[in-house]
């Protein structure tokens, strides 16, 4: 997984870019909860009004308020307000503010400087307790004051004679008597919650509003709505880095699925057969499909959600404990309970997993060899077989699937049983502390918000790891084709070939034996194919025919001895320079999609001229059914050249190798599909038409290669006989007893 994550490098800008928006996400998610206690608490408690520090106060209820103050404290009321009359306004001004403020035509008021957030922050703290003194002595306790038995503020004057001012008295008190009544009035508040301080403030800062002639209806609408306004431009900046956060992210992890498709192909590509054999053509299949697509997923998920749950997560805290720390345990009730079940789902899923990817391979290989092998199915009354075969590995895949989607479906509502839990348990404790005056309503539904969040980021973090064990395996599976060590590599300093390249072939003492085999298929194998003949080979089944030609492009590489192209070690060469001089015509004719001309400009990197792909398909004999089609060479040829018969599809192999015009041509028994009579004619042709050009012939009939120069004899990977027909007739016991087995006696002798 790390080497697949590595692959992430190029996308660095990008993905800090994703970190920034996600920042940003997370913060406008966690700010949403405190707009919305703010709404609750102040917009619909407390009409709007936002704390203990009035706006705007008549004079003569400040000055009252004032007598309850130190002198730092009334310095600092008096340098936050300033106080306006009929008299000391502008008439400009006065209109302007006797439209807001009835009382001012009647009395003076003390407007506050909003300003300072500071020093309203430090008058808050005081203002409310001196308020809610002046408002007990004027009008007894207010309503909301008491708090339990022991939380009543007793009011001193209340058996003063009637109509005696008790602001008076207390102005005419000396310091010391007045200090005594003061810290009187301090041990009674001492037991009253700040939060009922400041709402009983309220209530009466609410009734001063009222009585200078401010709408309190329209105060706290506003409030509502411009806090609303700012939720919702919030939420927006949310949603649009969200947005670009999902667009950035899946275009991350495309791209990386699309470089890791590129390097698995090139990669691939570069495999010579020995490679081959450790991947099944299924599981390469696999590996570039299915598991880039958990790989894709996953990246997508990591960008978008491991880097968010982790702000998401920790801001909830803070804002949390910052709302309210009695209640904190209740989210770490929450956050235990996902990891248990996290843990539990993961240690259970995590081989489900890997068996998963194991089974699709196993599908896709049944799949393709039916596909592949239809034709025999049909002619061997094998369906039911088949259809066995393949039931039994669906089967197997649908069972694992199934236990895995059935641990993922039953994951989701116990989340959602967890969470409604923990939902349910902070409105229980919170309504205990509301009761008890500790927090407002507000503040428990923020609490609750922040818990959600907390817990919502641990559920994104466990998908994460549910998808984890899944994406790991494909991680594995693709880095196990990726760092496969290629044993047929370019030297470090290749060998340049002579601008005049001749095509000679020569093998020294060449031994192989393919990787992890114990017996060698061919042995001490010596010969020279020189320019201008054909050198052709024959033997039994198993003799070694079709891998010692394989040896020459570098399909393999020789287990011991030399294989010299114009007298230069193949393995100095490059493969690119060594195969550009090779035409190979394979056993089995491969076509590609596309058109015939397309296949056949192919072996030319499409670059071969129109005159030498006639030539080359006159060569091989292919005109007359190529002429037959309507849009001729242009004519398409399905996937894997369906459309085209067997010795149709050779002809077209051969004229390919022929139109690239090489100076070695390798043909590996790509004769066998021709007729007799197309097979001589393709034979007369190749030895009319090309000249001073290497052939190589493998074959098992005698008739296509008796006129070679010189026919190499095979046999348990060993040269039984080497020479030209007649000579091998008379010299090679095995060479004879291949040609008896096809040809009469007088058949031979007449040759």
């Amino acid at each position: 997984m790390k080497n697949i994550l590595k692959e992430l490098k190029p996308f660095t800008i990008s993905i800090l870019i994703i970190i920034v928006l996600l920042l940003a996400q997370a913060m406008t998610d966690l700010a949403l909860p405190d707009y919305m206690s703010n709404i609750v608490n102040i917009g619909i408690q407390q009409n709007g009004i936002d704390n203990a520090v009035p706006e705007v106060i008549r004079a003569g209820e400040m000055e009252k308020i004032k007598l309850f103050l130190n002198e730092e404290e009334n310095s600092l009321i008096d340098n936050n307000y300033k106080i306006i009359s009929k008299e000391n306004l502008t008439k400009d001004e006065y209109n302007d503010y006797s439209k807001k403020y009835e009382a001012l035509e009647s009395e003076s008021l003390y407007i506050l400087d909003t300003s300072n957030k500071e020093d309203i922050e430090k008058m808050n703290s005081f203002l409310g307790k001196a308020i809610l003194t002046k408002y007990s002595i004027e009008k007894g306790m207010p309503q909301g004051v008491v708090s339990g038995k022991d939380n009543k503020i007793e009011n001193p004057f209340e058996k003063l004679p009637e109509g005696t001012d008790p602001f008076m008295v207390i102005k005419s008190l000396p310091k010391e008597q007045f200090k005594t009544l003061k810290g009187e009035i301090d041990k009674q508040f001492k037991n009253i919650p700040d939060t009922i301080i400041t709402q009983s403030a309220i209530n009466y800062i609410k009734v001063e509003y009222e009585a200078i002639g401010i709408d309190m209806g329209k105060v706290q609408s506003n409030y509502i709505l411009s806090t609303g306004g700012k939720m919702l431009l919030i939420a927006l900046i949310g949603v649009i880095a969200s947005v670009i956060v999902g667009f950035i992210a899946a275009r991350v992890s495309a791209s990386l699925g699309r470089n890791l498709r590129d390097k698995v192909f090139k990669k691939v590509t570069s495999f010579s057969d020995a490679e081959f054999d450790n991947f099944s053509t299924a599981s390469l299949i696999t590996r570039s499909t299915n598991d880039m697509q958990q790989i894709q997923l996953f990246v997508m998920l990591l960008l978008r959600m491991v880097f968010y749950a982790p702000i998401l997560g920790v801001g909830g805290v803070i804002r949390a404990l910052d709302t309210n720390t009695s209640m904190a345990w209740i989210v770490g009730v929450g956050v235990a309970g996902i990891l248990i079940l996290v843990i539990t789902l993961f240690s259970i899923a995590m081989p489900k997993f890997k068996k998963v990817q194991k089974l699709v391979d196993k599908v896709n290989l049944v799949m393709r060899e039916s596909l592949n092998g239809m034709m025999v199915i049909r002619a061997f009354n094998t369906q039911k077989f088949e259809e066995e075969k393949f039931d039994n590995a669906n089967k197997d895949l649908t069972k694992t699937n199934l236990f895995v989607s059935r641990l993922m479906t039953m994951m989701m509502p116990t989340m959602m049983l967890i969470m409604n839990g923990i939902t349910l348990l902070i409105v229980w404790v919170g309504a205990h502390e509301i009761d008890k005056a500790n927090i407002q309503v507000g503040d428990m539904m923020a609490f609750m918000q922040y818990a959600m969040q907390i817990i919502m980021s641990f559920l994104m973090l466990s998908m994460i790891s549910l998808i984890l064990p899944r994406a790991s395996v494909s991680a594995q599976r693709i880095g196990e084709v990726l760092d496969e060590d290629i044993t047929i590599i370019d030297p470090k300093k290749p060998k340049e070939l002579n601008s005049d390249v001749k095509g000679l072939i020569e093998f020294r003492n060449v031994s192989f034996k393919y990787p992890g085999a114990e017996a060698h298929v061919l042995k001490d194998i010596s010969f020279t194919a020189k320019p201008g003949e054909t050198t052709a080979f024959i033997g039994s089944t198993g003799s070694g025919k079709s891998t010692l030609i394989n040896l020459i492009p570098r399909f393999y590489d020789v287990t011991s001895g030399k294989i010299l192209f114009d007298g230069v070690d193949i393995k100095d060469i490059s493969l690119s320079d060594l195969r550009e001089n090779i035409g190979y015509v394979p056993q089995k004719g491969i076509l590609f999609t596309g058109t015939i001309e397309s296949n056949l400009k192919y072996g030319k990197n499409f670059d071969a001229s129109n005159e030498d792909v006639l030539k080359a398909i006159e060569i091989a004999q292919a005109n007359e059914f190529i002429e037959g089609k309507e849009k001729g060479i242009f004519s398409d040829i399905t996937q894997g050249g369906t459309n085209v018969s067997g010795g149709q599809k050779q002809r077209l192999s051969i004229a390919r190798a022929l139109a690239k015009k090489p100076k070695v041509l390798i043909f590996d028994d790509s004769f066998s599909a021709l007729d007799f009579k197309t097979d001589a004619l393709l034979r007369k042709a190749i030895k009319k038409e090309i000249k001073n050009r290497t052939m190589l012939v493998v074959a098992q009939r005698i008739n296509t290669i008796k006129n070679a120069e010189k026919i190499i004899v095979l046999d348990e990977g060993k040269i039984v006989g080497m020479g030209t027909h007649r000579e091998l007739l008379k010299e090679c016991e095995v060479y004879k007893q291949i040609a008896l087995s096809q040809l009469s006696e007088e058949e031979l002798v007449y040759e």
